[in-house]
């Protein structure tokens, strides 16, 4: 098992089967190793074996859904830590891990003039985007705008 000071980012360079290993031998009394992941992003993880629940501890930081080929998909939701608690079937704790929720930097560009702040989007050029810590003008502006434009689309 990794130590407890060390951090786990689960995705394409280690692959699925780290976090089955991590969960399945981090106990309640165990120290919790995190696994990060950024906000409106999406990680693939391998449930450990026995697992029949999943639970989040906050689902506004982070959130989890199952699927049938014995993955979860774990989702950044909003800046935080949270846990993650697997259980088996008589309900008992098989495994526990910390979830750091940060926020997304690559391609990103952050625009401070004073206190107030806008994030735009750069990949290759740079468009206004939602994220949290924004100016509320600007969240709000972007926000309509999106929602207008995807009911368009319907």
């Amino acid at each position: 098992m990794l130590g407890a000071s060390k951090t786990l980012r689960v995705g394409a360079k280690l692959g699925l089967p780290v976090f089955a290993g991590l969960l399945a031998f981090a106990g309640p009394a165990a120290a919790l190793d995190s696994i990060v992941v950024q906000t409106d992003h999406a990680q693939v993880l391998k449930l450990p074996p026995r697992a029949t629940t999943i639970v989040i501890g906050n689902p506004m930081i982070a959130d989890v859904a199952v699927q049938k080929n014995g993955s979860m998909v774990l989702t950044g939701k909003s800046y935080g830590e949270t846990n993650l608690i697997a259980q088996d079937s008589s309900g008992a704790v098989i495994g526990e891990s910390r979830i750091r929720v940060e926020a997304a930097s690559e391609n990103i560009m952050v625009v401070q003039r004073g206190m107030e702040r806008e994030t735009y989007s750069c990949a290759p050029n740079c468009q206004p985007t939602m994220s949290l810590g924004d100016v509320q003008r600007h969240f709000e502006s972007v926000g309509a705008q999106t929602t207008n434009r995807n009911q368009l689309a319907k």
